[in-house]
This record gives C-alpha cells, structure tokens and sequence, in this order.
C-alpha cells in the first residue's frame, strides 16, 4: 500500500522519515520500514507516559513490546524534531481537508507540533475517510492522505499549518 508513495518526490528527497509500528487495525508498515531501513534514517514512536519519543529503527532485533502491545525500538533516542523530512502518521479517520481523529490520547497532537520541517501524511484504509472529522483549534492537518487506493490530496486553498 505504501510502495506508490515511494515514487512521490517528497519521499524520494526526504532523508530522516517517522514511521509507526502498527497495531493490528492500522496499515502494517514492518516490510515498508524493513525495505528503507538502510536508506533512509528511519525513526518510530515509543510511548513514554504521555508522550511519544523516538527512537532510530535499527532492525527487528532491537524491538520490544511496549504500551499498548506495540513494537517499539530500542535504538538511539533522536530528538531533533526539526531534521524529519516527512512524517507518516497512522489516524482512526481522515477527512478530505487532512484533518485527522486519532485514538483519543493526543499522543500525536502534541508530537507533531514539534515538527516543524516535516512534510505530514496521514495513513489510513479508504474506509476510513470521512467527508468531515472533528477537530480541535490545536489539531495540525496532513499535507496529504494515503490509502490503498493512493493518494488523496489536500486543498492547498487551506493554511496549512507549520
């Protein structure tokens, strides 16, 4: 589902990528993440307390389960949110704006606030889009959605926030 995506120069440009290990209901990323481990520097959220920090993808061998059952690197910690290119965020429902309604727990809504430089696409089954979701006056939209169908792209008509 992610290989079109590869194509799109944004991610072909892109050097430093967060990624997500997926629960059972979300798109599964492991091959996608396992065939750009070398290429790219590839970063996963690990859930600590209310946050999520990140950690560099080293290779299965470095994974454990943490919260929520979720596999979690062990790698080093990477905190120089302003070096991610692109930022693939896994969401419950998308809207066609890029909004995004997530488990509930605002793990994300107070990540990605911290990238600023990062180019957001939300990941989600077709099933999941939505003519409208709820959002909140914090809530950063997506710069594009995909799905197994591909790509759905944003009005740029629309600020899109940092």
């Amino acid at each position: 589902m992610l290989s079109g995506l590869e194509d799109q120069t944004v991610f072909r440009q892109a050097r430093t990528v967060l990624a997500y290990a997926a629960l059972p209901d979300e798109v599964q990323t492991q091959e996608w993440i396992e065939r750009w481990k070398d290429e790219k520097i590839l970063l996963l959220p690990v859930v600590k307390g209310n946050e999520l920090e990140l950690r560099r993808y080293t290779g299965r061998q470095d994974l454990q389960t943490g919260a929520f059952g979720i596999k979690e690197p062990t790698g080093p910690l990477f905190s120089d949110y302003g070096q991610i290119d692109v930022a693939l965020v896994p969401g419950m429902a998308f809207d066609t704006l890029g909004h995004r309604l997530g488990r509930g727990k605002g793990y994300y809504d107070r990540l990605l606030p911290r990238l600023t430089a990062a180019y957001r696409i939300g990941i989600c089954f077709g099933f999941q889009i939505f003519p409208c979701v709820p959002t909140e006056p914090f809530d950063l939209s997506m710069h594009e959605v995909w799905t197994e169908e591909g790509r759905i792209s944003i009005p740029t008509i629309l600020p899109q926030q940092p």
